[in-house]
C-alpha cells in the first residue's frame, strides 16, 4: 500500500457523518478553500472530504498554479503541502504573508515531516497552523472550521474599515474642489513611507490615513465647511472646525486595527512651531506618521485650485513648502525627502 492509499484509508476510516453547511458558522456565502498538493490522489481526497462539509474547494498541483488561482479569486483558507516540485510550501507561505493583499488569508502547512526544525521553519515563514500526515478527518475539519471563523472576524474588521473609508470619501464629496484628494493622499503618503523605509504596518496606516484623516468633518456643518477660506470663519466657527481631528479619532477609536491611524487623524493639523491644533504639539512631539501625511496634504492643497486661489505649479509648491518648513510649520527633513522622492519617480517615468 503506497502513501496516498494509506492516507486515504486513514482519513476515510475516521470520517464522521455529513453535516449541514449551516455548521460552517452561519456565513452568507460558501467558504472557498484552496488545496495545494502535487500528489493527485491526496489532492482529490482533500477536495472530496472538504466538499462533504459544504465548502467550495479548488485545487492546484504546484505553487505556480496556486498563485494564479489566488489572483483569479482569493480563497478564505489555503491548505498546502510542504514538499512540492519548484517552489516549496514554505516559500509560497512566506510570499503570501509578505504581500499585503494576501497576508490575512489563513495558511496551513501539511507535511509528513516531524522534525522540530521543520515546524520552526513553518512558523518563521508565517504559517497559521500545521497538519501532519496522515491526516485525521476530525482534526482537518476542526482546524478548517476554526481558521475560517478567524477569517470571518478579520473580514468583519476589514468591512468596518471599508465603511469608514467610504465615509471619508463622502466627507470629501461635500466639497467639489477636493475631488480625488483622499486617493492622492493615500497614494503619496504610503509612497513616502515606503521611500523612508518604514515597515509595512506603518505604510498601510498611512494609506488608511489618507482616506480617514478628515473623517471628523462629517460633524462640521456645511455652512462652516464650505466657507471660501478659513480666515473667513468666525471664532465660534473656527472652534467647531478645530474639533474635527478629535471627532475623527473618536469615530475610529473602537477599531484596534486602526491604532496606528489614530495619531494621523488627530495630529495632521499640528505645526512644528506649536501653532497647530488640537494639541499645540511641537516638532518631535508630533507623531512621525502624522508629519508624513501632513507634508503630502499641504502639497496637494497647494496644487489644487480653490475658489479663492489658483493651483500652484510643482515648482511654486516646492518653493512655498520649503519656505514654510524653514519658518517652523512643517518637518524640513520630510519636506526635502518628499520632493526628492517625487523627482526620482518622475525620472523613472
Amino acid at each position: 500500500m503506497d502513501s496516498s492509499q494509506r492516507f486515504r484509508t486513514t482519513v476515510l476510516s475516521r470520517t464522521q457523518p455529513l453535516r449541514e453547511i449551516s455548521e460552517v458558522g452561519g456565513r452568507r456565502r460558501v467558504p472557498r478553500i484552496l488545496v495545494i498538493d502535487d500528489n493527485p490522489d491526496i489532492m482529490l481526497l482533500m477536495q472530496e472530504l472538504l466538499a462533504t462539509r459544504g465548502y467550495e474547494v479548488v485545487a492546484a498541483p504546484d505553487a505556480v498554479q496556486a498563485e494564479a488561482e489566488v489572483r483569479r479569486q482569493a480563497p478564505d483558507l489555503i491548505l498546502s503541502d510542504v514538499i512540492m516540485p519548484g517552489k516549496s510550501g514554505y516559500e509560497l507561505c512566506r510570499e503570501f504573508k509578505d504581500d499585503p493583499v494576501t497576508r490575512l488569508i489563513p495558511f496551513v502547512l501539511i507535511t509528513g515531516l516531524t522534525d522540530r526544525d521543520d515546524r520552526l521553519k513553518g512558523i518563521e515563514c508565517g504559517a497559521d497552523d500545521f497538519l501532519n500526515k496522515p491526516i485525521y478527518a476530525e482534526e482537518l475539519f476542526a482546524r478548517v472550521k476554526s481558521l475560517l471563523k478567524l477569517k470571518d472576524f478579520t473580514d468583519e474588521l476589514e468591512t468596518a474599515e471599508s465603511v469608514l473609508c467610504t465615509l471619508g470619501l463622502t466627507v470629501e464629496s461635500r466639497d467639489p474642489y477636493t475631488e480625488g484628494h483622499c486617493e492622492r493622499l493615500a497614494q503619496n503618503a504610503s509612497a513616502l513611507g515606503r521611500y523612508l523605509g518604514l515597515d509595512e504596518e506603518s505604510i498601510v496606516a498611512l494609506r488608511r490615513g489618507g482616506y480617514l484623516h478628515d473623517l471628523g468633518k462629517i460633524a462640521v456643518p456645511d455652512e462652516i465647511l464650505l466657507k471660501k477660506k478659513d480666515s473667513h470663519l468666525t471664532s465660534e466657527e473656527w472652534a467647531v472646525m478645530k474639533q474635527h481631528p478629535v471627532t475623527g479619532e473618536n469615530i475610529c477609536r473602537p477599531l484596534k486595527s486602526l491604532r496606528l491611524v489614530l495619531p494621523i487623524i488627530r495630529n495632521h493639523h499640528e505645526h512644528s512651531d506649536g501653532s497647530g491644533y488640537p494639541d499645540g504639539l511641537r516638532k518631535g512631539e508630533i507623531p512621525l506618521l502624522a508629519r508624513i501625511l501632513q507634508v503630502v496634504d499641504v502639497y496637494d492643497a497647494l496644487r489644487t485650485a480653490r475658489p479663492y486661489k489658483p493651483a500652484l505649479s510643482h515648482e511654486q509648491a516646492t518653493v512655498t513648502m520649503r519656505e514654510e518648513a524653514r519658518s517652523g510649520l512643517w518637518d524640513e527633513q520630510l519636506v526635502a525627502a518628499f520632493f526628492t522622492m517625487l523627482e526620482k519617480q518622475w525620472q523613472v517615468a
